[in-house]
Parts: structure tokens; sequence; C-alpha cells
């Protein structure tokens, strides 16, 4: 009985992770990061996804937190104490994995050093520890890092299909739409949707429309036709 009731305390604790306030915190830390370096946004978003959907998720279950009897699947003294300043080093990763995906020149861990020296408060990190880190992250999330399935890709077509078919598109303005898009990956409550990039790059794109286009030139069908093309795309 013991054993059962340590195993479901420690499941509840894994459900927590990493909690609401942290969480935002680390997102808030990542889409700083992201300014600072001037990434693209399919570079930021990819990154937002590994660190976001894939890494946090995947850590309490590999740190052996999904139950008292379950072990350790990783051990590192990056891991070691959890502390913020180590998940910021984790969120810093994400970006260079990114960049190493989407960049012809990604960014190098020389620059993530300088960058981490600035805005990690609480510790230093050499370029060693990026190297350290970027290999863990990689085995948090099984190499689960193909990025093709994020909602910014299906955005950026739709919006592009969208501009070809109606000059309206070219009113409706793509910052507003990573706006929400940030907002919602700082959002708790509300970063499940991700778990539906096509039905979230729609609902993005007619919000944007809605706040973008103004109101007197709503000409365009855009809610049956988001519709419509989230539909033909779930059956592509």
């Amino acid at each position: 009985m013991e054993v059962e009731e340590e195993d479901a305390l420690a499941a509840a604790a894994a459900s927590a992770w990493p909690g609401s306030s942290r969480r935002r915190h680390l997102l808030q830390f990542l889409l700083h990061a992201s300014k600072r370096l001037d990434l693209r946004p399919i570079v930021k978003y990819s990154a937002l996804e590994f660190f976001a959907s894939r890494f946090l998720p995947a850590l309490p279950r590999k740190m052996g937190y999904c139950g008292a009897r379950s072990r350790r699947a990783v051990r590192s003294w990056l891991l070691e104490p959890l502390r913020d300043s180590n998940l910021e080093l984790f969120a810093l990763v994400a970006v260079w994995i990114a960049s190493k995906i989407h960049d012809l020149r990604p960014l190098s861990v020389k620059s993530l050093k300088a960058l981490g020296d600035r805005i990690i408060s609480d510790q230093h990190f050499t370029c060693r520890d990026f190297v350290d880190a970027e290999l863990l992250f990689m085995e948090v999330v099984e190499h689960n890092i193909g990025s093709s399935s994020i909602a910014f890709i299906y955005l950026e077509e739709l919006l592009i299909h969208f501009r070809e078919i109606s000059k309206l598109g070219d009113l409706l303005d793509l910052d507003v739409c990573m706006d929400f898009l940030d907002i919602l990956y700082e959002t708790e409550d509300t970063s499940l949707l991700f778990n539906y990039p096509c039905s979230l790059a729609a609902s993005t794109l007619v919000a944007a429309y809605v706040i973008s286009v103004p109101k007197q030139t709503w000409e365009f069908p855009i809610l049956p036709w988001g519709l419509l093309h989230h539909m033909m795309k779930r059956k592509s």
C-alpha cells in the first residue's frame, strides 16, 4: 500500500511539472533569446516546439518521476539538481538544434555561450556544457526533432495560399499571427492546441484576419475557406 501511495504521489508531481509560473518563465526566456539572436520565425517556432512540447513533457519520465519504482533513464549534473538556470541552458540548446535544421549557417556554440553568459543569471556554462546538454536533450526527446508538423509551417502555407487568391491577404499581418502563437505557447492551458497544428493555423489566420483587415473590407468568406482548407489538409 505504501508503495502504491508513493507511486501516486510521484505521478501527481510529474503531471504538475513544471508548473505554470516556471513554464511561463522558461518560454519567456526562450522568446527573449530568440529576439536577441534575431532568429527567423521557423527557427524560433521549431525551438519552441522542441523545448515546450517535447523536452519539458518528456523530462519527468526520463528522470524517473513517473513512479516511485521507476528508474532514471538519464543522469547528469545538468539535471541534478534541476535549477532554472539549467533549464534555460536547455532552452538555448533547443534554439541551437532548430538553427542546425533550418539555417544554412547555423548558430555557433560560441554565440550561444556568449548570450547565455548575459541572460542566464545564476550560472555560467562552458561550450562543452552546451555540447553535453545537446546530447542529453536528444536523449530525453528520443531524437524526436522533426519540424514538418508545427503550426507555424501550416500557417505560412495557409497565408501564402490566401494571398494567391485574394488581395486582402496583403493586409493580413504575419506579425499578428506570430503574436497569437507566442501567447498560446506561453499559456499552459492553451498550449495543448499545438497538438493540432492544422486547426491551430487555420484559427490563428482567422483571428489575425479579424484584427488586421479593416472591417469595411470584410468581403472574403475567411471562416468557410479556412475550414475547407483545413479539411483538405487533413485528408492529404
